[in-house]
């Protein structure tokens, strides 16, 4: 194992946050997108991440060299329509959203590109990270399960973190880690309830359908992982929050940076988790200092259902 992860991040967005410190109004300007943040996070805890990413127009020039800033690997497909974007106002404290542009469908060729780019780096590394655009639309659904089916046919370890018809797409490709949220769980129509009882019959149901293991957070609860055929809740010692977005993004992260070192199920678990819990005390998302993070493993409980 070398730590090498690749993060497919078909496309990012440009982020737009103003914010207000003390009398000074500020402007920032930051690659966003789930990948992105996943990317990030990832390479914060030490792993080497290649980003397979599509960018195009002014948005995407300027997301191009914004991207050129972050501790990762590029390699950037130009796509014939402009990339997405959103503008965030945070002067509040708050996030209120001003607007955004999700950017247009890939078209074919664009996605041709990004598939063979993906696909060979997706093969050269330890694990292969399957994230979501900003909107379904923009890529279509079945790119997803050619993705993972290819890559899992030439041995390569594939972990996902998506939700809808992309969710359903990668697990018929099969993957070896399923991150997914209990709302997600429950808008794909696999749980009735945010129950423990009925998540965890959509986790066994999600083992079936093409996940080796299963974790399923539960926003401020804790989460549920199914590895083989045991259940485990996943406790956390408490932090308080700043921003909970990003934060299932970093679990996957946490998850992915170890697995792509050889380590075990429990441990990629419990990093996950605290991976995300660090993230939610910081306004940055996909953020965290690696020294917090591998101290609160330790602190992490999982705790078998019965």
């Amino acid at each position: 194992m070398s730590d090498h992860v690749m993060v497919f991040a078909p496309a990012p967005v440009l982020s737009v946050t103003i914010e207000q410190q003390a009398d000074v109004l500020e402007l920032h300007l930051h690659a966003g997108g789930q990948g992105i943040w996943q990317a990030r996070m990832i390479s914060s805890l030490g792993a080497r991440v290649v980003l397979c990413a599509a960018v195009g127009g002014e948005v995407g020039a300027v997301l191009s060299k914004v991207l050129d800033d972050e501790d990762i690997e590029l390699r950037m497909v130009p796509r014939q329509s402009s990339s997405g974007w959103y503008v965030h106002d945070r002067r509040d404290g708050s996030r209120e959203e001003v607007a955004e542009n999700p950017g247009a469908p890939l078209v074919r060729h664009d996605l041709d590109e990004l598939y063979g780019i993906a696909l060979a780096e997706g093969m050269r590394a330890d694990v292969a990270v399957l994230s979501g655009p900003a909107h379904p639309d923009v890529v279509d659904d079945d790119v997803y399960r050619r993705l993972a089916s290819d890559l899992r046919g030439n041995g390569a370890q594939v972990v996902a973190d998506l939700s809808g018809g992309q969710l359903a797409a990668v697990l018929a490709g099969g993957v070896s880690f399923l991150k997914v949220s209990h709302e997600e769980v429950i808008d794909a129509g696999r749980a009735a309830d945010d129950s423990v009882d009925a998540l965890v019959r959509a986790a066994h149901q999600l083992r079936s359908d093409g996940a080796e293991a299963v974790l399923i957070s539960r926003a401020e609860k804790s989460a549920l992982a199914l590895i083989d055929d045991d259940v485990v809740e996943v406790r956390v010692p408490q932090l308080e929050m700043v921003d909970h977005r990003g934060a299932g993004d970093s679990m996957t992260a946490g998850v992915s940076a170890v697995l792509a070192r050889g380590g075990s199920l429990d441990e990629a678990i419990r990093t996950g988790a605290a991976a995300g819990a660090v993230n939610v005390t910081r306004h940055g998302l996909g953020t965290g200092r690696a020294e917090a993070v591998r101290e609160l493993i330790g602190r992490v409980e999982l705790t078998p259902l019965k």
